[in-house]
């Protein structure tokens, strides 16, 4: 069962890694309600929201406290990228990425936070790109460095009410998003040379670690920016451009 009361809210949670988050997080006992742009359709308790609407997000939230009493964790895992060279980046293309990838999550810890008993958590889906710079992702790979960077603020400032701030850092993970470029040719043969545990991680593996951040078993991490990419980081990507 779930070690903290209230819900686990998560944010992206219709597909890709904030789906087997979702799944996770209700596997271990935690009453889960899912917040995305394009919900499930049959998923009935699931929160249609722009996580760039900060009047929107608030209501969300509301919602969630209000059926379920408080959030006992929240994951936020709403995110888009595009590949595209930085001279090539036009405003509205910039906006989009920041609006979601970073905007979006201090939104949701914003109006998240104040509903969150000791005891309770944040993370957020960082990835390893906010410190290895990928062609074409300048973009992508600048809101994820401010997600990291906005959790360490969190934790420093929320730790003293008992709430734990942290990221996650996938690398490749096989997801709805990113099938189209694993199905160009050669590009999965690269990722996979180029991590050191020789594969392509699964969403369920990077929840199992966001489910243990929720946990009374990581009671004493907070701040924290922990890879789950086998390795990935360890190494050079593959050229996207």
């Amino acid at each position: 069962m779930a070690d903290v009361s209230g819900a686990a809210l998560v944010v992206g949670g219709a597909s890709g890694i904030g789906r087997a988050c979702a799944d996770a997080l209700a596997a271990a006992g935690w009453p889960t309600v899912v917040a995305d742009l394009k919900p499930a359709p049959d998923d009935v308790t699931a929160i249609a929201v722009d996580v760039r609407d900060r009047d929107a997000v608030a209501a969300a939230v509301a919602q969630v406290v209000g059926e379920h009493g408080s959030l006992g964790t929240v994951v936020y895992a709403a995110g888009t990228a595009r590949v595209t060279p930085i001279l090539e980046i036009e405003a509205r293309e910039w906006e989009l990425v920041l609006g979601v990838n970073l905007s979006g999550a201090f939104n949701f810890l914003q109006a998240s936070a104040p509903q969150i008993p000791a005891g309770g958590s944040f993370t957020a889906i960082s990835s390893i790109d906010s410190a290895s710079p990928v062609r074409g992702l300048a973009h992508y790979c600048a809101t994820k460095a401010g997600v990291e960077a906005l959790v360490r603020s969190a934790a420093l400032e929320l730790g003293p009410d008992g709430v734990r701030c942290n990221a996650v850092l996938p690398g490749l993970v096989r997801t709805p998003l990113m099938e189209p470029m694993l199905a160009t040719s050669g590009v999965e043969e690269a990722f996979i040379s180029q991590t050191p545990l020789r594969g392509i991680a699964e969403g369920a593996e990077v929840a199992d670690v966001v489910v243990f951040l929720a946990s009374e078993g990581a009671r004493w991490i907070t701040g924290a920016s922990i890879p789950v990419d086998g390795g990935m980081a360890l190494t050079e990507h593959p050229n996207l451009l």
